[in-house]
């Protein structure tokens, strides 16, 4: 099968890339600067980039599957994603997955991500939504300046508990609804197998890494001055102080068996996660 990936350099992209190429597909793999990236066997990379949201979008007329996510940073999901949906309508694309974040589905069908998926979910196509909770990669990219500085995890979260997901999960399950069409036309959850608090990841961090790290409870009003100062956009920090006040409220909870029923395998746990990245905090 033929599939384009979009942001195939992120987190999720890159392991998406590397578990479809591992399973015998062909890959045309978007990413802002191509010319950083080196193709080879079944492995293409194409310009895309969402500050010019038709850069591209030629690529759809070779694939058979499209897998989309809006970068981190941005609000304006919808006019990144939709002209992708709207050609792949035109070409009669086979699958498309959307990642959006889970909770979306309660918002206002005017919100970006909510008015996405309703144009997919809308579209004619065989389609699949794929919705994480809080990455546990945050951790080694979000929060990791304080970690490395201070031995601090800085958040609003309170003692609420997350079922915080791994991002190899989410792609092993994005592989999983591209090329097979068993769970299609259905929108998922995706979590971790466990519940945790800040402080308990807090201590697994400690325990990989022999370091004593602790967790801050800071104001969403510090959240939101330390995300601007790190340079994401007021609206993108705006966005996080509201999705992280739903995690203190306790919507970040629930515990989800999506991963296991799509991919036959149980998600990776926090512990496992700290262990694996260890090294980004050392």
């Amino acid at each position: 099968m033929k599939v384009f990936v979009y942001g195939a350099s992120g987190t999720v992209g890159q392991n998406l890339v590397n578990e479809l190429l591992e399973s015998g597909h062909e890959v045309f793999a978007g990413t802002r600067d191509p010319n950083k990236k080196q193709n080879r066997e079944q492995l293409h990379w194409i310009e895309a980039d969402p500050s010019k949201p038709t850069l591209g979008l030629d690529v759809l007329d070779k694939v058979e599957g499209l897998f989309l996510l809006s970068p981190p940073g941005l609000t304006n999901q919808y006019e990144i994603l939709s002209p992708w949906i709207e050609k792949a309508k035109v070409n009669k694309i086979q699958k498309v997955v959307l990642m959006t974040a889970m909770g979306v589905e309660f918002a206002p069908e005017e919100a970006p991500f909510r008015k996405t998926e309703i144009l997919l979910e809308k579209s004619g196509l065989q389609w699949n939504i794929i919705r994480p909770n809080w990455f546990s990669q945050n951790f080694n990219t979000f929060w990791i300046s304080g970690i490395l500085k201070d031995q601090k995890i800085y958040f609003p979260g309170g003692k609420a508990k997350a079922s915080f997901i791994d991002a190899r999960d989410i792609s092993s399950v994005a592989k999983v609804l591209l090329t097979t069409n068993e769970h299609s036309n259905k929108a998922f959850n995706l979590t971790g197998k466990e519940a945790i608090d800040h402080d308990e990841a807090a201590q697994y961090i400690s325990s990989a890494t022999g370091k004593k790290i602790e967790y801050v409870d800071i104001t969403p009003e510090d959240f939101y001055k330390a995300l601007v100062g790190v340079g994401l956009s007021e609206d993108y920090s705006k966005f996080l102080v509201m999705i992280a006040g739903a995690l203190k409220e306790g919507f970040a909870a629930p515990i989800h068996d999506s991963v296991k029923s799509i991919t036959g395998k149980d998600p990776i746990s926090f512990k496992a996660y700290a262990e694996d990245y260890k090294s980004h905090w050392q």
